[in-house]
């Protein structure tokens, strides 16, 4: 069974910076593109970053330059690190991973359940 357990949420002061960690496990035989999503009340999902297994990366006009998205395969571990927070970036954070699993080696997407950031002005 494969899990996305994300962590490293919490409240922040503008200006401030937060770094969430998403661990992949489970029975795991590739860990492809990751991304890092957000969703604020009365809108929908948004992406944030990407980074693919090479370790490209792609961001969300609204973060770039301020955001890092970065990936540990060794610990199938996936980061968010959010500098110079704004108050528009408080939202719950979901880790979004394509995975194929050992129990028949088909791509799929899996979802995290979400870790909330709370950005005060």
């Amino acid at each position: 069974q494969v899990q996305l357990v994300e962590s490293g949420g919490g409240l922040a002061q503008a200006g401030g910076s937060l770094r969430l960690s998403c661990v992949a496990s489970g029975s795991i035989f590739t860990l492809d593109t990751m991304n890092w999503y957000r969703q604020t009340p009365g809108r929908q999902r948004e992406l944030v970053a990407v980074i693919d297994s090479d370790g490209g990366t792609d961001y969300a006009d609204s973060v770039k330059g301020r955001f890092t998205i970065s990936r540990d395969n060794a610990k199938k571990t996936l980061y968010l690190q959010m500098n110079s927070l704004k108050p528009e970036d408080t939202g719950v954070y979901y880790c979004h991973a394509f995975i194929s699993p050992y129990s028949d080696y088909r791509v799929r997407g899996y979802w995290g359940q979400g870790t909330q950031v709370t950005v005060s002005s």
